[in-house]
């Protein structure tokens, strides 16, 4: 991990959504720093994939502000605001993938629809993206469905790289992988942050990641953040569900298997 510099590129303050009379966050406050990335977590029901949507446009808060670079999109016209949110890359959990068009295709699309290449630029840059994801050369006329789970993660995560973002947002990245192949992400996805020097905003519950990438944790709790700070001090909260998640069984093994990795 690098050390991280304190400037927010995201702001959100006094955030609320709810859905009809059920409220998921109220007055939810959290900052996203250049160059971290930002575990969250929560749980069930505790609203991070919300949050998530709500950063990044799928969603209209029903209160609050989201300052993007400077700028609160709510505020923004709509073409100065899809402006700003190409400046993101999205990982959806399942990696919504279009079915019907090869990981090529898949990565090509938004270079075309968003930045205007040629489809031949397109596809030629699409195949960079696919190799800086992990993939072989011979994966680019694959379909998503002839592939395996890990495959699927780096080819979401190469289209999710491909208009080159400052904030990438991962939901559940992880999941569905076996350890292996979890571990390998892992690996890959500071690689690129180091390489390449964006945020990373990562909705998780699988304790080794949080363990192995984030720079700090956000524990979503009681409609907002209960706290977000590096691990040590999310780890020492005065709380029965952080004590639970972090210092039991699971939690234990994925501390002590980062101190074997850090002292290594």
């Amino acid at each position: 991990m690098v050390n991280q510099a304190t400037d927010a590129i995201i702001e959100i303050r006094g955030l609320v959504n709810r859905f009809g009379q059920y409220v998921v966050h109220e007055g939810l406050d959290l900052d996203i720093r250049r160059g971290e990335i930002l575990g969250v977590v929560g749980g069930s029901g505790t609203g991070k994939s919300v949050l998530l949507r709500s950063i990044v446009g799928l969603k209209r808060p029903d209160g609050g502000a989201i300052r993007v670079f400077g700028e609160d999109l709510q505020r923004l016209p709509p073409t100065r605001r899809a402006r700003v949110e190409r400046r993101f890359g999205v990982l959806f959990q399942r990696g919504a993938l279009f079915s019907s068009l090869t990981l090529q295709e898949n990565v090509a699309l938004p270079l075309i629809e968003h930045a205007g290449l040629s489809r031949a630029d397109a596809e030629r840059l699409a195949r960079v993206k696919l190799a800086l994801a992990g993939l072989p050369p011979e994966s680019a006329l694959l379909n998503p469905d002839e592939l395996s789970g890990g495959m699927v993660k780096r080819a979401a995560l190469a289209r999710a790289l491909a208009l080159d973002p400052e904030v990438l947002f991962l939901d559940e990245p992880t999941a569905g992988l076996d350890p292996i192949g979890a571990a390998a992400f892992d690996r890959l996805l500071v690689t690129l942050r180091d390489a390449l020097g964006f945020s990373v905003f990562l909705v998780t519950h699988d304790l080794d990641t949080l363990y192995t990438v984030c720079d700090r944790v956000a524990v979503i709790s009681r409609k907002h953040v209960l706290v977000a700070d590096a691990l040590p001090a999310v780890e020492a909260t005065d709380d029965a569900w952080v004590q639970d998640y972090f210092h039991g069984p699971r939690g234990r093994a994925a501390s002590h298997a980062a101190q074997r990795t850090e002292t290594r």
